[in-house]
């Protein structure tokens, strides 16, 4: 990926014509300083593996972004919740179909929900074992995919498998771009700045293609949500 394109690429994340409104998630997810909000809910993640060559690499990066001049934009996800989500579940301010499964009542509370999944999950296999890598890096953080072609394919089955247990999938449901997230806009970057930012992001490429070109993660967990701070396990499958 060329810088020239990459630039262009990023005028996703900058202020101007093509983001006339502020950043979706600010004042329902964090506020203007970069508080996270209470957001309960949950969701199927696989956080990285703790002390390993994957970890450290994405430390680094997340380090060498916070150091930008222009960092106060972003809102920094804590280190300690680093993942990547393999399958979305309910959400607090996201009570619609198809976001929620049709056989239970819009109005249920969160807790329920997941007590729910928790019964629904019972027995429950999954598809096996997978790897990762990075494909690019963005303001919000690494846009991955499976490692190989059979990596690809055990993602894809456990994602058919929580769709039927949870019951319901969303409209990117088949071509949901895997992510680990970092940072959340606060503020559109100035285009002039998307120069120096692509910068930092070749060279963070580069750091993560020699120091961890596939990642090892974490078996993905059911996890509860109370906001973006922490995930908490509550069934390991793997």
């Amino acid at each position: 990926m060329s810088s020239t394109t990459s630039v262009s690429s990023l005028a996703r994340y900058a202020a101007g014509d093509a983001n006339p409104l502020p950043p979706r998630h600010l004042g329902q997810r964090y506020d203007q300083a970069g508080t996270f909000l209470p957001e309960p809910g949950n969701t199927v993640v696989c956080h990285l593996v703790e002390g390993s060559p994957s970890q450290a690499a994405v430390l680094e990066v997340r380090r060498r972004m916070q150091a930008m001049p222009d960092a106060n934009c972003l809102a920094f996800t804590p280190a300690s919740s680093l993942h990547m989500t393999l399958f979305q579940g309910i959400i607090e301010y996201r009570r619609s179909l198809p976001y929620w499964p049709a056989d239970v009542p819009l109005d249920t509370e969160i807790g329920a929900m997941t007590s729910l999944y928790l019964q629904r999950l019972e027995g429950f296999a999954g598809a096996g074992p997978f790897r990762i890598r990075v494909v690019d890096v963005v303001p919000t953080g690494l846009t991955v995919v499976g490692a190989t072609d059979d990596d690809v394919r055990r993602m894809r089955a456990w994602r058919e498998a929580f769709a039927e247990v949870f019951g319901y999938r969303h409209p990117d449901h088949d071509d949901y771009v895997f992510h680990v997230t970092l940072a959340y806009m606060i503020d559109w970057l100035d285009p002039d700045r998307l120069p120096e930012w692509e910068a930092l992001f070749d060279d963070c490429r580069a750091l993560l293609a020699r120091e961890a070109p596939v990642f090892a993660l974490q078996p993905p967990a059911f996890c509860s949500f109370e906001d973006m701070n922490h995930f908490e396990p509550l069934c390991v499958f793997g």
